[in-house]
């Protein structure tokens, strides 16, 4: 069966989270700058972080200290997870456009999930704290299961959660991983210009289906209930 191509209406939409779904980079980088100031390390900017967010803590951490490896170095990430941890939603929020897109997918009775890399412990409360948890069909976070992206399982895992074939679902992502996923899996792809992609990056490369610079193109590319 052919992958969902535009303008069809998907049979469901699956988002990571971090860079796609949500904008979590002011509540990252304001931990990465907590460890910094307990540290006496140098903040890192703002700017300089962003393009990173979706690495994660060892992404990050390496940032503000060139030498971190995060096996030896287990109990810095840690401190840093139980400071991230501290402020969750503080300033993390929905990116511009995307609680139209999902209030469209509501409308339209195509369920939305959510496919991340990051921890249960961390997902799960930052999706109750926005008001999502009810909203998405599935969560599937980095502990989930045994596999984590680039690794097919954790979206297919996803759909079999909706009961939604794969060839008529769409994957949303900012990194090279989620596209590779998605391919993987069988779905549909789009990558995300406006995440964290960091420099040298081109989301062209990546082989996804469609690129879309914006908030506001994603929604464009749906068409939901158009």
């Amino acid at each position: 069966m052919n992958r969902w191509t535009a303008p069809a209406q998907p049979a469901a939409v699956l988002f990571d989270l971090d860079g796609t779904l949500l904008d979590t980079a002011p509540d990252m980088i304001a931990a990465l700058n907590t460890i910094c100031a307990e540290e006496g390390a140098n903040a890192v900017a703002y700017d300089r972080a962003r393009p990173f967010v979706s690495n994660g803590a060892a992404g990050l951490l390496r940032l503000a200290f060139p030498g971190f490896d995060a096996l030896k170095d287990s109990a810095l990430q840690q401190r840093y997870l139980d400071r991230y941890a501290e402020r969750l939603a503080v300033e993390t929020q929905l990116f511009p456009h995307l609680d139209t897109l999902l209030a469209a997918l509501e409308d339209a009775a195509v369920p939305w999930g959510v496919v991340t890399n990051k921890p249960m412990y961390l997902t799960d409360p930052l999706m109750e704290a926005l008001g999502l948890h009810r909203r998405s069909a599935c969560t599937v976070s980095g502990d989930t299961l045994a596999e984590r992206k680039p690794h097919p399982r954790p979206i297919l895992f996803a759909l079999e959660q909706i009961a939604v074939d794969p060839a008529r679902s769409i994957y949303i992502g900012d990194a090279r991983r989620d596209i590779e996923s998605g391919r993987a899996a069988g779905t549909a792809t789009v990558a995300v210009r406006y995440g964290y992609v960091e420099p040298g990056q081109d989301p062209v490369a990546w082989g996804a289906d469609y690129v879309v610079d914006t908030p506001l193109a994603l929604l464009a590319l749906l068409k939901i209930n158009e």
